[in-house]
């Protein structure tokens, strides 16, 4: 009665850890998406484009957007992470600057262009009308959308007049946000943000030439160990990720 006894809990045992042995055993089990930092004008384009790499069989990215200042010091901070994708070069240099990057896995991924919007069917349609009114902008001492903003209005000579009804959100988004629930009557934004959203129009865009180049980089962050990262970066640069992106109004980095 003992030995059947005994018998029968070594194939309890046995039962139990199969499963964990198989698991430990297997790098499919076990692989995890990578963890993605972006600017927040990639939200809807990037969470296409890591559906697109999960349907090919790969663990789902972890992505978190933000605006890039704001991004970068949470790397700064030691925030876990794989990739950061900055909307301006300014951020990722500051991260490289310390050391907190790998530089050789850094590229150029997208360009964007800035926009003057306001809601759709409002009356305020240029900044000459906008009177007592407010303008919505990315944190122009900070965040790249509110920078490229301030660059394109100075060097057009408007900055002075429109100064002082700027109101500064801590992103991009945070600042289309503010139009679209009608509480600034004009707003700075991306392209790509004005067209992700029914609620407002594009009244004006502005030159390239009156502002920096806006470009997207994306580079390998010097603290990841993840193989996942390294190849959902290279998947990045993919025909079938710049057919995604460009269908969101980005423009593909040469």
């Amino acid at each position: 009665m003992i030995k059947t006894v005994s018998a029968s809990l070594r194939w309890i045992c046995l039962a139990l850890l199969l499963p964990l042995i198989a698991a430990c055993g297997s790098p499919a089990e076990t692989a995890k998406g990578p963890t993605v930092l972006a600017a927040a004008s990639l939200q809807e384009s990037l969470e296409e484009v890591a559906k697109a790499w999960e349907a090919q069989g790969h663990p789902a990215p972890v992505l978190s957007f933000a605006g890039s200042s704001a991004l970068a010091r949470q790397v700064e901070q030691g925030a876990p992470a794989d990739l950061f994708i900055s909307a301006d070069q300014e951020w990722m240099d500051y991260l490289a600057g310390k050391n907190l990057i790998q530089p050789a896995i850094r590229k150029d991924l997208l360009t964007n262009r800035i926009v003057l919007i306001a809601p759709k069917g409002g009356t305020v349609r240029s900044l000459d009308a906008l009177g007592a009114g407010k303008l919505a902008l990315a944190d122009p001492e900070a965040v790249p959308a509110g920078r490229y903003a301030k660059a394109s209005l100075e060097s057009l000579g408007e900055w002075q007049a429109v100064a002082s009804k700027v109101v500064p959100a801590e992103n991009v988004r945070a600042a289309l946000a503010l139009v679209e629930r009608g509480e600034a009557q004009l707003g700075i934004v991306y392209a790509t943000d004005a067209k992700a959203s029914d609620r407002v129009e594009v009244v004006r865009e502005f030159p390239e030439s009156s502002h920096p180049p806006i470009r997207y980089p994306v580079a390998l962050l010097a603290q990841s160990n993840n193989p996942e990262g390294k190849a959902f970066l290279g998947f990045l640069s993919s025909a079938d990720a710049s057919k995604i992106f460009a269908s969101h109004g980005f423009g593909i980095a040469e």
